[in-house]
């Protein structure tokens, strides 16, 4: 009985370590074709800024930077400037845009969106030929896109929903009516939840984000003025500033930018003056 009792055992043993052998494998299998693919566009992804009517963003530092966001207000100080440039260049109301990346990467602070700036859940799907990581979603190890800021995730999303003809006849669509395309994103299949529409619906009007769609002129930007040190550099606030925005310029994280000033929120004053690096001023 006891012969019997580890001859069972051996063999479970055995079927486990194949089981885990076989998923191992699938799972380098997939690492390796998403590489070659990779390689065979010399290395790292580039897409390139303003693809479709301008509103072109820093080229990649190459270098990864982690954002840390709290609150849901935070969120939408730091992101709303993006949110509003690309519904500028790309004709996807910022309401939308904002509520989209709200939810779908918990505010900015769900595992997704820490570890590769993915703010929208855009999986790698065929052709995606930049940075990449693995993440538990509908299915165990699913590959994500992975951005080094999460400014190339929102262009991307733009890219994304303008260049597939099942998106299309959104942009028949007043910017302003936040209603209808969220309800589009899901009759065009952006998410299998039958209650998306409605949650991106709860987060506009709950946040007011409808009030990003208004104007419909080009958001103006007023160029900073920059006072060099030995060191760092000294950036005074001007009207329209934001940490994000700043963050893009000088190529460091909102975090960063708090910390090097001691902020304890996001909110800036013109005439503000914070410290910032000098290596990225432009």
């Amino acid at each position: 009985m006891k012969n019997k009792f580890l001859t069972l055992l051996v063999l479970a043993v055995i079927a486990v370590g194949c089981k885990s052998k076989k998923a191992y494998s699938d799972n380098l299998r997939t690492k390796n074709v998403l590489s070659e693919r990779s390689k065979s566009k010399s290395g790292h992804h580039k897409r390139s800024s303003g693809d479709k009517t301008g509103g072109s963003l820093p080229e990649d530092s190459g270098k990864f930077v982690r954002f840390k966001i709290e609150t849901v207000s935070e969120y939408i100080d730091t992101f709303s400037e993006i949110a509003q440039q690309e519904m500028e260049t790309y004709g996807i109301p910022a309401s939308i845009t904002l509520a989209q990346g709200l939810l779908e990467s918990g505010y900015g602070k769900g595992e997704l969106a820490m570890k590769t700036n993915n703010h929208f859940g855009i999986k790698c799907h065929t052709g995606w030929e930049g940075d990449y990581d693995f993440h538990d979603d509908d299915a165990k190890g699913e590959c994500f896109r992975k951005y080094n800021h999460p400014m190339y995730s929102f262009r991307d999303h733009s890219l994304f929903l303008t260049t597939r003809n099942r998106y299309a006849f959104l942009f028949d669509y007043r910017v302003t009516d936040y209603k209808k395309w969220a309800h589009g994103l899901r009759k065009a299949g952006y998410a299998t939840d039958k209650k998306y529409p409605q949650k991106l619906i709860y987060l506009i009007e709950k946040y007011q984000l409808y009030k990003y769609d208004k104007g419909g002129a080009k958001i103006a930007y007023e160029k900073s003025e920059i006072k060099n040190t030995e060191t760092n550099a000294i950036h005074i606030v001007k009207k329209g500033d934001t940490l994000y925005s700043l963050s893009k310029r000088y190529y460091v994280s909102v975090d960063e930018l708090m910390r090097m000033n001691n902020l304890r929120d996001s909110g800036l004053s013109v005439g503000q003056k914070l410290l910032v690096k000098t290596t990225s001023v432009n």
